[in-house]
């Protein structure tokens, strides 16, 4: 009776562990955006234009993890009006090899117009155009295997179905590092070419 009790209390913190850690994803703004065609793990959606804080640069060392913490000063209050600007999903990357850019995607009511003006210089204002974008939905570690053949499975299913990309692909994280690997919602994303 003591291993049931053991095995009942370990299911009941793990499914205790992975519901909050889903609740924590849930919890935050997400990019909006329309699905127009689902296959499994593959979307073709529709997004808004939306704005970015973005910072970007030449890969070395611990880039990555640089780049998180100055985009997250900006948003708690290291900008020109000091204003605190909450947490969205996803967090955007994308990289050609000698450059990487982290990016954090602002609240749908600000615009570049209205979002507050960095004060470190490593970072800046964009907005993504709006359009659609076929998406890969995948779990596990960022690494940049996962990266290759999340992006590899997204352009067989693109030449599959005859779309064609038109831009290099960014990939999406959504979840803090304590979330477990196999929990984690990771996406890698394409603007395609709309059909007529």
């Amino acid at each position: 009776m003591i291993w049931v009790a053991s095995i009942s209390m370990v299911v009941l913190l793990v499914a205790v562990f992975c519901g909050g850690c889903f609740a924590v994803r849930q919890g935050y703004e997400s990019a909006p955006y329309k699905v127009v065609h689902k296959d499994g793990s593959f979307e073709l959606r529709k997004y808004p234009a939306m704005t970015l804080v973005q910072a970007a640069g030449p890969v070395q060392g611990d880039r990555g993890n640089n780049s998180f913490m100055r985009l997250f000063r900006f948003i708690s209050g290291s900008n020109n009006n000091a204003t605190k600007i909450p947490m969205t999903t996803p967090v955007f990357m994308n990289s050609d090899g000698s450059n990487t850019a982290m990016a954090f995607v602002m609240p749908a009511k600000m615009s570049p117009q209205t979002t507050p003006k960095p004060t470190d210089d490593h970072l800046s204002i964009k907005e993504i155009a709006p359009g659609q974008f076929a998406v890969y939905r995948f779990t596990g570690a960022r690494s940049a295997k996962s990266e290759t053949e999340s992006l590899s499975k997204l352009q067989s299913w693109l030449q599959t179905n005859h779309i064609t990309p038109i831009e290099k692909p960014i990939y999406g994280y959504f979840d803090p590092p304590w979330t477990p690997t196999f929990m984690r919602r990771n996406e890698v994303m394409l603007r395609v070419q709309e059909k007529p």
